[in-house]
């Protein structure tokens, strides 16, 4: 009797909580640092959602440990709808297989928003003699010792995205992680490494200076800042090829599903307005029209089978 009393209370207290929705401040914690693509989008629809909301809605920036900080801080918070965190898909999808523990469980976070998408540009240092993607691989797979390559660290997007481009081509280059991704760009351009997949924020002005040769986007279309630059697939016949990152705001799970669902469709409004998506394509990054929170929870789901097997294939599981 007194625990059907307490259910009953319980379940009158959710919708009550939504219908207050939101009783304070809310603070987006974002998993990048200030001044990135993500955190300028984030600061951008925090403003949307605070004139929507009437209440003040705020960036963190918390950065730092592959997103883990961004995520464990989130993953633990209250689950009333206040706290919510940007992650991209190393969180979700990568670190989950490559990690031994982590610090936050994955299936503690619920997403809100699959909001747009990161490609990344395959570039290469401009002295070598490939003018096209099929001209790098002959010459990757001729050269002995063979070419290398540069990501931002092992277990990285990039780096996965390259072991990605190899697997499926069938050609052989030596990975070189940096701390740094400044550093790698210079020795990228300085000849000290023979390509990288890189942001497209960050390559473009190297590319249009002619400071790096672009060969191919690692998403599905290309690119209207690089349009002479073709898709990955389309310039390899390899038309599976999705190499990207993406950008996805979540909460934590077990928040009244009322306040899920206004949140979803507040986020789905603003993202999806010709003057946001612009904006995002202006960085160079790719609107995406959110799918469902059923389908979000299948994409990550995918993406982390995807990716997982990647990096149990290089003998990475566990590893960090």
């Amino acid at each position: 009797m007194v625990m059907g009393v307490l259910l009953l209370a319980l379940a009158a207290r959710a919708p009550a909580a939504a219908q207050n929705y939101p009783s304070k401040q809310i603070t987006i914690v974002v998993s990048l640092a200030a001044g990135s693509g993500m955190d300028t989008i984030t600061r951008l629809y925090a403003e949307k959602l605070t004139e929507a909301f009437g209440k003040p809605v705020i960036v963190e920036n918390k950065p730092g440990a592959a997103t883990t900080l961004a995520a464990q801080q989130v993953a633990a918070s209250p689950p009333d709808g206040h706290t919510l965190v940007v992650l991209t898909s190393i969180a979700l999808s990568i670190n989950p297989t490559l990690f031994k523990k982590l610090n936050y469980d994955p299936h503690d976070l619920e997403p809100i928003s699959l909001y747009l998408k990161s490609p990344f540009i395959m570039a290469i240092n401009p002295d070598l003699p490939a003018k096209t993607l099929p001209e790098f691989v002959a010459l990757a797979k001729k050269t002995n010792p063979p070419l290398n390559f540069a990501s931002i660290g092992t277990g990285s997007v990039q780096h996965m995205s390259m072991e990605f481009a190899k697997k499926r081509l069938g050609f052989d280059a030596t990975h070189v992680p940096y701390r740094s991704t400044p550093q790698s760009v210079t020795d990228l351009m300085g000849g000290h490494v023979a390509a990288s997949f890189l942001e497209a924020g960050l390559s473009i002005p190297l590319i249009k200076e002619g400071k790096l040769r672009a060969l191919a986007v690692s998403s599905a279309q290309r690119l209207p800042l690089l349009p002479d630059v073709p898709p990955f697939g389309e310039a390899s016949g390899a038309t599976d090829y999705e190499g990207v990152s993406w950008h996805m705001l979540l909460l934590p799970s077990k928040t009244p599903q009322p306040i899920v669902d206004r949140l979803h469709a507040e986020m789905k409004r603003i993202m999806e307005a010709p003057e946001m998506r612009a904006k995002v394509a202006a960085l160079g990054l790719i609107p995406n029209e959110s799918p469902s929170i059923e389908a979000m929870r299948s994409y990550i789901q995918s993406e982390h089978l995807k990716w997982g097997t990647m990096v149990k294939q290089l003998g990475l599981e566990g590893s960090q």
